[in-house]
């Protein structure tokens, strides 16, 4: 989706009237000391409050601190912010502020043609030219070819900086690091964004609770003086971006792994069960465990263990406690705790374990974005170990999603692996907040011993109807039972090395997590229900996929998407949705892995768009590759 500031005016011409626009993608880039993820969520938050729906992608360098300067510590924040619904931070960027050489180095190529290109000039030096690989003697902001291809806005923001805090009384160094708000003013006024958002924040922060209220008062300075350029300086032009028609509601602006967080709880909550989150710092998925360990009000224990192995374990003793067990992760993570989710399937217990995947194999790209965990999902264990698998398909979505994963865990007394990723994780879009009220209830029955009878308990008697085994609590009289990894006895849970026996389990564990198709919502289609082709994803792949076909139907093109956050077991109508389709293209950030489990249970090709960069995929390439398979079918 998105107009560009190209379509609507002449963004070029000093003195230039407001231009109004639909949509718009920003870009703030830097070294990863120059604030730019600050830059970045406070005009989200501004636009937000503006009324603007959006999509943020902010882009952290792997390295904890790469020399600075250098293209490998460039961090960047991108967002869209539009009138109308937005579902991914946009492809080519029409407004890019750069902080130094090297984040103008690694992101120019991304600004749309004609786009609008504010740098900070002072940077520009010899030694940071060198220090980003530019050759000696070379300076982009009087290459020819780049100035004629983009409107280039040189500003000695850190000149400007300093006189404008001249009076502080900081030192240099103290007042540098208020460039990021100098340029955010600048933006601020670009886009008629209003300031007092900003300036609320840095008070709260600074003033209230680090106690520094020279540090807020030298921010909102420079906030101020960035705004006030933009205001006197004619070189410049503004657009307005309106506000966008919204669901009646309260809405706030969450991340995925915020929205997983207020999902595991509210679920818990709607359970009347206590959660124990264990897990082990990694990329990107550590942010979780800081968010839960605020929520002790509301029943939340955290522990950080020494190893992944130890976070798991942890999490499937709260379970077998009767407590929902919860653990996270990336991919390398889910290989070791690959073993004890064994354990969780032998023992059929309830336990969530939340995969946010990044680019690997191995350390790989740890704060880069992939889906490349889907097999480890499926089949990353020992023997036949069937597990749930769901995967969230937007930051919001987060939220359903994890409150689905403690819904089924208990309902079907197995593991659910939770897929996000690097970018649902760290970006963020509006969410409307539920009513909780309206939230159903999570029904857990504890065995009791007074209804047994007089019978002996028998901890893998199963529901007729779920196969789930009682879920009986360590102590209570009468419901003593053996636990362990070894092979159970229908019924009564001992050991058994009976091959019948072990046969059955094999079949009745993985039937009981086929028969949760019967508590999922079948699949949706969006668009015609058939046609010639169908665009098939999952996970967060959702927002370019559904702007990328919306665009293409708009065309005239016969082409639908369908969307699977369900993905062990598939949504019980999916062959008859594939079935009614004479393609079916399967775009994915991994080699073709749902592919190759489309292909194996339904018997159906596939056309894949397989692309690996780190990155979400890129709308305009989805256009272009889809309309060339559209095109290639019509002819043959």
């Amino acid at each position: 989706m998105g107009s560009n500031h190209s379509k609507n005016g002449s963004p070029g011409t000093p003195g230039s009237p407001e231009t109004t626009i639909d949509s718009a993608v920003i870009r703030f880039c830097g070294d990863s000391g120059d604030g730019m993820q600050l830059a970045g969520g406070q005009f989200t938050n501004t636009s937000a409050l503006f009324g603007n729906d959006f999509a943020t992608f902010p882009d952290f360098p792997a390295e904890i601190r790469a020399p600075r300067g250098t293209t490998y510590g460039v961090s960047g924040f991108q967002v869209q912010f539009a009138s109308d619904d937005v579902y991914t931070p946009g492809d080519q960027v029409n407004a890019l502020v750069a902080m130094n050489p090297a984040g103008f180095k690694m992101n120019i190529e991304d600004v749309e043609p004609g786009g609008l290109v504010i740098v900070n000039e002072d940077e520009f030096s010899k030694p940071n030219l060198k220090k980003c690989g530019y050759p000696d003697g070379y300076n982009p902001l009087t290459d020819e070819n780049l100035t004629t291809s983009y409107n280039i806005i040189p500003i000695p923001m850190s000149r400007l900086t300093r006189e404008s805090l001249a009076k502080s009384g900081m030192g240099t160094k103290v007042v540098d690091r208020a460039r990021n708000m100098y340029a955010l003013g600048i933006v601020y006024w670009l886009y008629e964004r209003p300031i007092e958002t900003t300036v609320r924040y840095l008070e709260k922060v600074f003033s209230e609770k680090k106690g520094q209220p020279e540090i807020a008062e030298l921010n909102v300075q420079a906030l101020k003086a960035g705004y006030y350029f933009g205001e006197t300086a004619e070189m410049i032009p503004r657009y307005r971006v309106p506000p966008a028609v919204h669901e009646p509601g309260t809405y706030r602006r969450v991340s995925g792994n915020e929205a997983l967080v207020l999902g595991l709880v509210t679920a818990a909550r709607k359970a009347e069960k206590e959660i124990l989150y264990a897990s082990y710092p990694i990329t990107p998925a550590s942010t979780i465990i800081h968010s839960m360990a605020y929520l002790k009000q509301f029943g939340v224990k955290t522990f950080q263990a020494e190893d992944e192995i130890a976070a798991v374990c942890s999490a499937l003793g709260a379970s077998f406690a009767g407590n929902i067990g919860i653990t996270g992760t990336s991919g390398p993570g889910m290989a070791l705790k690959a073993e004890a989710i064994s354990l969780a399937v032998m023992l059929e217990l309830p336990l969530v374990v939340i995969d946010v995947q990044r680019a690997g194999p191995s350390t790989g790209m740890p704060t880069k974005t992939e889906q490349a965990d889907l097999l480890q999902a499926f089949y990353g264990r020992p023997s036949e170990s069937p597990c749930i698998v769901l995967a969230a398909q937007s930051p919001a979505d987060c939220f359903d999603i994890a409150f689905e994963s403690v819904r089924l865990a208990v309902a079907a007394m197995c593991p659910v692996i939770v897929l996000s990723d690097a970018y649902l994780a760290s970006g963020a879009e509006p969410w409307r907040i539920p009513n909780v009220d309206e939230i159903a209830p999570i029904k857990i029955v504890h065995p009791q011993a007074d209804q047994l009878n007089g019978e002996e308990f028998m901890p893998y008697r199963r529901d007729p109807e779920t196969l789930a085994r009682p879920w009986a609590i360590p102590g209570a009289p009468g419901l003593e039972h053996r636990v362990g990894g070894l092979e159970k006895a229908e019924g009564t849970g001992d050991v058994s090395y009976d091959p019948d026996n072990h046969h059955r389990m094999m079949k009745i564990r993985n039937e009981k997590v086929q028969r949760v198709a019967r508590l999922i919502p079948p699949l949706k289609v969006r668009g015609p229900e058939t046609g010639d082709v169908l665009v098939l994803g999952w996970g967060g792949t959702y927002g370019s996929i559904v702007t990328a076909v919306d665009r293409l139907r708009a065309e005239g093109c016969s082409v639908s998407s369908a969307h699977l956050r369900y993905l062990n077991p598939f949504p019980s109508n999916l062959g008859d949705v594939l079935a009614r389709f004479e393609r079916v293209v399967v775009p994915e950030i991994n080699l073709g892995q749902l592919s190759m489990l489309i292909r194996a249970k339904y018997r159906i090709d596939t056309v894949d768009i397989n692309i690996l960069r780190g990155r979400p995929l890129v709308t305009s390439t989805l256009v272009e590759t889809i309309r060339g398979i559209i095109e290639c079918a019509a002819t043959v």
